[in-house]
């Protein structure tokens, strides 16, 4: 047993889709999480200052003693993963690996998409882990630079006009390549799940890589012994590196509980 708790961070609003799921699965476990709303999106960023706001973040939660931690970032996962697990001596868990198991299982005809912010698509991760796990795998892959920007905006609902014209032109060629199974490759795009399931249609099973990521987690702290006493109701605390109220709103909404007076505002560049 281990009541430390497990931190969880993301470029703002998004992995909050993992923190959702980890607290489904794990009800005991106490949760840190940490938005760096304050310099979202990192889609843009170079793999240096990626890599400098994932050691901040980090050093952030560590102050708390985690136990592991959750990078609820597709960005981070597929820049910065590897420099993270070897800098630390707690589990670090991305979300590359466990979303490219599942979409290796779900694939039928072995056609991917795959859509992320610029930086995934363009660190290539996601096609080096489905060449291992499936080879002969055809990865469709499309930057979707606008869509964390509009759900941190809230617009990720259907009927928004704006969303769904955005939805569409960027998924167009990814449809086009009549892929069964597409990697939501960042832990915004769940928000619009409703929209992007609309336009892809029945065929094409959508992989929440954020999801994933808390399965895959659960499986590892289980087999490591690292989980809390069962019956402990877990704690969640919440941080920013902007405004809380913006987060709060939008993070009572999709968690369907109330975090407002529980956001804290932390200034990252001190870590």
């Amino acid at each position: 047993m281990d009541p430390r708790p497990i931190g969880v961070f993301d470029s703002g609003l998004g992995g909050l889709t993992a923190v959702r799921e980890l607290a489904r699965l794990m009800p005991e476990e106490d949760l840190v999480y940490f938005g760096d709303t304050g310099r979202v999106p990192y889609g843009g960023r170079s793999r240096d200052i990626l890599v400098r706001y994932a050691r901040q973040d980090v050093a952030f939660l560590r102050t708390f003693r985690p136990k592991a931690i959750v990078i609820a970032c597709g960005t981070v996962s597929t820049t910065a993963l590897d420099v993270l697990q070897a800098e630390n001596d707690v589990p670090v868990f991305g979300v590359v690996e466990p979303a490219a198991h599942a979409a290796a299982r779900l694939t039928r005809n072995g056609r991917v998409g795959l859509i992320g912010t610029k930086a995934s698509i363009r660190s290539g991760a996601y096609e080096r882990v489905l060449a291992r796990l499936r080879p002969g795998t055809q990865v469709t892959a499309r930057a979707c630079p606008l869509l964390v920007p509009l759900v941190e905006d809230g617009r990720s609902s259907p009927g928004d006009p704006v969303a769904e014209t955005v939805v569409a032109e960027y998924l167009a060629p990814v449809k086009a390549a009549g892929v069964d199974a597409l990697i939501l490759g960042c832990t915004h795009y769940p928000l619009m799940r409703r929209i992007i399931s609309a336009y892809m249609g029945p065929q094409a099973a959508l992989v929440d890589v954020g999801e994933q990521c808390a399965r895959w987690a659960k499986e590892r702290l289980e087999r490591d012994g690292l989980r809390n006493r069962p019956g402990h109701t877990g704690v969640h605390r919440y941080f920013v590196s902007d405004s809380t109220e913006d987060f709060s709103a939008l993070a009572s909404v999709f968690l369907g509980e109330d975090v407002a007076g529980g956001v804290e505002q932390i200034d990252i560049t001190a870590y």
